[in-house]
């Protein structure tokens, strides 16, 4: 019986996705990226998710990263129909990736233990990072001798400052839990008994605002990350005033004479 690599399951409007090659270090094969695929399709078509979560079965990792041994044999070109060529098979695996980002309800990622390569190039593309005290982070593709390609040199200078960006990029520098609150590569740190609970219930909290208002804010915030200043400021403007409830965006009265 094949095991499921990601697993989605719904409590009370969120989707909670896991990465599932716990003897494996979640590493990622084929089958995870195309099974990550498959659940953002999945939440994307679903209107009664309100918000998701991605984390990592077992307590050892989020995700090793790519999963060298399936790459070095060519397994991993399965992702794409002509994966054979590189351009097109990089291409693929970000659009995955890339799909988190967009999708129009928020995505937080309970990060628990190793999150390293292509595993925290997914955490960046997520809304909110969560990770628990065993946490490590890391980018050591300049190490093996490539350039982190799943987005990691876009999205990360967009997180934390553009130096420590570079540093960690130009080194491959593994950092924990505590040095990744500080630099704000997470949003906050909790003990690993109570990452989940935590991610839960942040997600609940983010559930029980309206969820046009919370879809629109997403889409504009992503605006404000990608675009110029002057066009996120009018992008915003635009969302809100179609989105926000309508008492506090009132015309105002004509005047009486």
């Amino acid at each position: 019986m094949k095991v499921e690599k990601v697993l989605m399951e719904i409590e009370d409007g969120t989707a909670i996705i896991t990465l599932n090659r716990p003897q494996s270090m979640n590493a990622m094969d084929a089958d995870v990226w195309l099974g990550l695929e498959e659940r953002a399709k999945s939440i994307g078509s679903d209107p009664g998710i309100r918000v998701a979560i991605i984390t990592g079965a077992g307590d050892r990792a989020f995700s090793a990263g790519l999963d060298v041994k399936a790459a070095g044999s060519g397994a991993i070109s399965s992702i794409h129909p002509q994966g054979r060529v590189a351009d097109d098979l990089l291409t693929k695996m970000k659009e995955i990736f890339t799909m988190y980002e967009l999708l129009p309800v928020p995505v937080i990622v309970a990060i628990n233990g190793y999150c390293i390569g292509a595993a925290l190039e997914l955490a960046l593309a997520c809304d909110i990072r969560l990770a628990s005290k065993n946490a490590f982070f890391s980018l050591p593709e300049v190490t093996l001798g490539v350039v982190p390609d799943m987005g990691g040199t876009q999205r990360l200078p967009r997180v934390v400052s553009p130096g420590k960006a570079k540093e960690l990029i130009y080194t491959g520098r593994r950092i924990d839990a505590t040095e990744a609150l500080r630099i704000g590569l997470v949003e906050h740190v909790y003990p690993d008994d109570q990452l989940m609970a935590e991610a839960r219930k942040l997600a609940r909290e983010i559930a029980s605002c309206p969820p046009g208002v919370i879809q629109g804010a997403k889409s504009a915030a992503n605006m404000a990350i990608c675009q110029g200043l002057e066009m996120g400021l009018r992008y915003e403007t635009a969302i809100a005033v179609s989105r926000s409830s309508s008492q506090f965006l009132k015309q105002p009265s004509e005047g009486k004479g």
